[in-house]
Formats: C-alpha cells, sequence, structure tokens
C-alpha cells in the first residue's frame, strides 16, 4: 500500500482527505460504542439505557446541527428532502447495519472459529435488543407497558424489519405469532446452496429481549428457528404472549 502523501491535513489531496473523513467518522461510533458498552459494565445495562438517552437527546440535535453547518445545508436539509430519497436513505442506513454485522461475525469466524464469532454475536444481540426496543419506545412515544398492541406495532420500526419480510398473526387478545417470512441471509445462504445458518441461539436472546423492554409482561417463545425444521412459508417463527400482574 502507497504511503499518503502529506505530513498533514492541509496537506493531503481530496481522495485521502475523503478517506479521512470516512475514518474520523468510525472512530466517532466507535468511541460512542465503547462508552455505552463501559457504563453497562460499570453501571449495569437499564442505568446505561438511561443515560444513552440522556445523551441522545443532547448528542444528535448538536452533532446534526454542526454536520449541517460544516457542508452548508438548510437548516431542514433531511426533511426537506423527497419522501423516496429519505426511504432510500432509510433503507441504505439498515442494509449496512446488516452488512456490518456480518462483518464482524465473519472477522471474528475467521481470526478463531464459528463458536466464538456466535458467542460474540448473541452477546452483542443481549445489548443491542434493549438498546433498540427503548430507541423505538421513545420514537412512538408508547407508554409504559404498551401491552401486544405495543409490541406488534415496535416490531415494524426494527431495522430489520427494513430488510426482511414478516408478518403476524394473532391468537387472540393475550398472545400474537411473528413469522419472520423472507431472511435476507437465510436467502442468500440458500441461494449459494448453503444450509441454514444456525441463529437459533441469538434469536432467543434478540426477540425475548425486545418483547422484555417494550413491556416486561411479555414473553417470548420460540416455535421454530434454525436449526429447527421450517416450512417453506418462513424461516422463524416467535410465539409473543402477555403475562398480567
Amino acid at each position: 500500500m502507497e504511503e499518503v502523501k502529506g505530513n498533514s491535513v492541509e496537506g493531503l489531496n481530496e481522495e485521502d482527505l475523503a478517506r479521512f473523513v470516512l475514518d474520523v467518522l468510525h472512530r466517532a461510533i466507535i468511541h460512542h460504542g465503547l462508552w455505552f458498552s463501559e457504563v453497562i459494565h460499570q453501571l449495569g445495562l437499564e442505568e446505561a439505557l438511561q443515560i444513552l438517552e440522556k445523551v441522545k437527546e443532547r448528542s444528535i440535535p448538536l452533532q446534526a446541527e454542526r454536520l449541517r453547518k460544516a457542508l452548508d445545508l438548510p437548516r431542514d436539509y433531511l426533511s426537506s428532502l423527497p419522501r423516496e430519497r429519505l426511504v432510500a436513505l432509510l433503507d441504505a442506513l439498515a442494509l449496512n447495519w446488516l452488512a456490518n454485522d456480518g462483518i464482524w461475525f465473519q472477522a471474528v469466524e475467521f481470526s478463531r472459529d464459528m463458536n466464538d464469532a456466535k458467542r460474540c454475536n448473541d452477546t452483542c444481540w443481549t445489548r443491542f435488543s434493549p438498546c433498540e426496543a427503548r430507541a423505538i419506545k421513545g420514537f412512538l412515544k408508547l407508554p409504559w407497558r404498551p401491552g401486544l398492541e405495543g409490541l406488534k406495532k415496535a416490531l415494524k420500526f426494527r431495522l430489520y424489519a427494513r430488510i426482511n419480510v414478516q408478518s403476524i398473526e394473532d391468537e387472540g387478545p393475550q398472545s400474537f405469532i411473528f413469522y419472520m417470512n423472507d431472511c435476507r441471509v437465510q436467502s442468500a445462504r440458500r441461494r449459494q446452496g448453503l444450509a441454514d445458518y444456525p441463529c437459533k441461539s441469538a434469536g432467543l436472546v434478540e426477540y425475548g429481549r425486545f418483547a422484555e423492554f417494550i413491556d416486561d409482561r411479555i414473553r417470548c417463545e420460540c416455535l421454530a428457528c434454525p436449526p429447527d425444521p421450517h416450512p417453506e412459508g418462513w424461516f422463524c417463527a416467535w410465539r409473543f404472549s402477555l403475562q398480567e400482574g
């Protein structure tokens, strides 16, 4: 790899300067994540999530305004975009999230083995699911215990909802079944002639923790998830039930 020319940021050419901007953005994301991880370690997940909300309330407007000024954009630069551009941006962000998740998994798998990658992945979900649930609950302004209807709504605002095809089947006032009809990861494996990825251990954490942090009365039961056998119409299915009390 050719050494970068220029002894300072001001001395970089346009291509290297653009790469440096992305590198700094990546570092800032890492630092944000490290702060959250360490606060969980020091203070526990529940308090860390409360602190994260306070950080988000102050950080997002500040960062958005600073970027707006740096790029000389109008004040309503996001909301003024056409709806289709906003949806395309949202989908691109969701796909980037999934791609990065896979890149991390493969990096650990190839450095160590599948077992270590799965352990890291499952532990990550124990933290991300509560974080995503709290973020969605706050965005939608759901009440403290929104019940199954609140969970149904929240599931439609997950990152996965922009990537996969999912559906819900009501069983009555106390439960419903959530189906992942088309999973981008599993469908890609099928096209490559590979068996389903055994994601049940991660799913048990992912769905159970998400439901719990939407409403602590909701319980999650896995009906089937790879490596379990499943019909052609879906890859995994989960029953959510409301336990009164």
